[in-house]
């Protein structure tokens, strides 16, 4: 399989010059996901609810490219709040608990929207 390009809809992606996520043979690369809402809607107003929407955008993303959550790798994962460790790491392990892929946290003076607190990077294999 050649290079394939995900989209998920964001408002940055034609703006930026982004896929939500690339697969090229058997590699995914979920680009760095924050709580984007459909329709524009607040998001979570917590790190744990924006997390899981962070995970919700990813998930769809490495389906679109014929992954699962079981194939991811390394993750990413960008706080505002170092504070914000375990609520995000909760959502984290919601997910990851049994892949355990190799995992960053690192905090960051900021990101895009104001409203985010997290921000979410995921790379898969897919078996061959």
């Amino acid at each position: 399989m050649g290079r394939r390009l995900v989209s998920s809809g964001s408002p940055f992606e034609p703006t930026i010059g982004f896929s939500r996520a690339v697969r090229d043979g058997r590699h995914v690369f979920v680009a760095g996901t924050c709580a984007v809402m459909p329709d524009g809607r607040e998001p979570p107003g917590d790190a744990y609810g924006q997390a899981k929407r962070c995970l919700e955008i990813i998930a769809a993303a490495l389906a679109e490219a014929g992954a699962e959550p079981e194939h991811v790798v390394r993750t990413r994962t960008f706080l505002l709040d170092a504070r914000d460790w375990e609520a995000v790491g909760r959502a984290h392990g919601e997910v990851f608990h049994d892949v355990r892929p190799a995992s960053t946290m690192l905090v960051v003076s900021a990101l895009l929207d104001p409203r985010w607190v997290v921000e979410i990077e995921a790379d898969a294999l897919l078996p061959e």
